[in-house]
């Protein structure tokens, strides 16, 4: 069909995910599609394999598993199948993501350390050191690459190279980073890395992916705490079953996403996306400067994913009437999430360019209620 028969969305969604994708990416899912078939399950495998290729230099050392569900469960099919009975896991945390984590330790009893670096630093790798010198009995070290709570991108390379010092085994959540930021997972040594569907590469929600050294992977048949989210045997199927899903898999949602890689390598892959987000970034927060809003974050700790702002010095500001009446405008914004001080978030990923955010910071303008009040 002709995509541009389809309605237009009547806002654009500046949050971390679900996000504004295209209108081909849109139309991708008005085909239905049998799980059995083997042009689904070609499609699959073609999947795995490009996100391999984007996320390592040796591409060969590594696999993909793809797993229904939010990103949250492919989280949790990690935490859940890849640490031992024996095992103990390290999170770092600075945010609501990196407890999540820790929650799904404690909730699948998992013993677990938590070293939590508070809402506005990045998370601590002397502290992470300090307690890897001690405690030889931890195996597995996990970090949020980019904590959407603040819009912070943690440092994952001081975090690995410190974690494989002492030959642990390293979990990254890259939930809202991967195919928005460049990173080898290869030179950084990572063992698993997690990312979800709906997020940088701009497709539409309903699957997570995991992709994993097959080396570490190879060994944790058995280990899985839940059925459904079974690593191991999800990934086994696939390769076995050359792109077959164990259970119903979210077909409609795997085609938008093929469509989303082939917009992503259109657009000239990571790198090029990377400097989209990066100057709609920082377009925006040049803009919100110019209006007086100030950010939670320092220049140096943010990502060019979301970016926290502090509510403005006023009595009469709510965010309540703010976000209503920007969605007027046409534009959908977040609410804050940390408990230190008072904030809203804007975010700049998905199918959204330089104009889309001086566009934003036009509307905005005439939307200073408590200026004028």
């Amino acid at each position: 069909m002709n995509v541009n028969q389809l309605p237009d969305n009547p806002y654009l969604l500046l949050t971390p995910g679900p996000l504004s994708t295209s209108k081909k990416v849109k139309a991708a899912m008005l085909r239905d599609w049998c799980t059995w078939d083997q042009d689904y399950n070609q499609l699959v495998q073609s999947i795995r394999s490009r996100l391999v290729t984007m996320a390592s230099s040796k591409p060969e050392d590594y696999t993909t598993v793809l797993m229904q569900g939010s990103g949250t469960f492919s989280v949790e099919s990690v935490i859940g199948s890849v640490i031992p009975r024996n095992g103990k896991l390290l999170v770092l945390t600075n945010g609501a993501y990196g407890k999540r984590m820790a929650e799904m330790a404690e909730i699948l009893g998992i013993y677990s350390i938590v070293l939590d670096s508070g809402e506005t630093k990045p998370v601590n790798t002397k502290q992470l050191e300090e307690v890897l010198k001690v405690d030889s009995s931890i195996t597995h070290v996990a970090v949020v690459h980019v904590e959407t709570t603040t819009g912070m991108m943690n440092p994952v390379a001081d975090v690995t190279r410190i974690a494989k010092a002492y030959g642990k085994t390293v979990i990254v959540d890259a939930m809202s980073s991967f195919g928005g930021i460049p990173i080898d997972m290869a030179a950084l040594d990572i063992d698993y890395l997690i990312s979800s569907a709906n997020k940088c590469i701009q497709g539409v929600p309903g699957f997570g992916f995991i992709i994993a050294r097959k080396e570490a992977l190879s060994t944790c048949k058995g280990i899985a705490r839940s059925l459904s989210l079974d690593l191991y045997d999800q990934w086994e199927t696939m390769e076995l079953g050359n792109g077959k899903w164990r259970y119903t898999s979210p077909t409609h949602t795997v085609r938008a996403f093929d469509q989303a890689l082939q917009e992503l390598e259109e657009e000239g892959g990571i790198a090029s996306r990377y400097e989209r987000f990066k100057t709609n970034q920082q377009t925006l927060v040049a803009g919100m400067e110019r209006m007086g809003l100030k950010t939670l974050l320092p220049v140096e700790l943010q990502s060019p994913i979301i970016t926290s702002f502090l509510y403005p010095d006023s009595p009469v500001f709510s965010f309540d009437e703010f976000y209503s009446r920007m969605k007027q405008e046409g534009f959908v914004i977040y609410p804050g999430k940390i408990t230190a001080a008072s904030t809203f978030r804007i975010g700049n990923i998905g199918d959204v360019h330089l104009a889309d955010m001086e566009r934003l910071l036009a509307g905005m303008e005439k939307q200073l209620f408590w200026k004028t009040t």
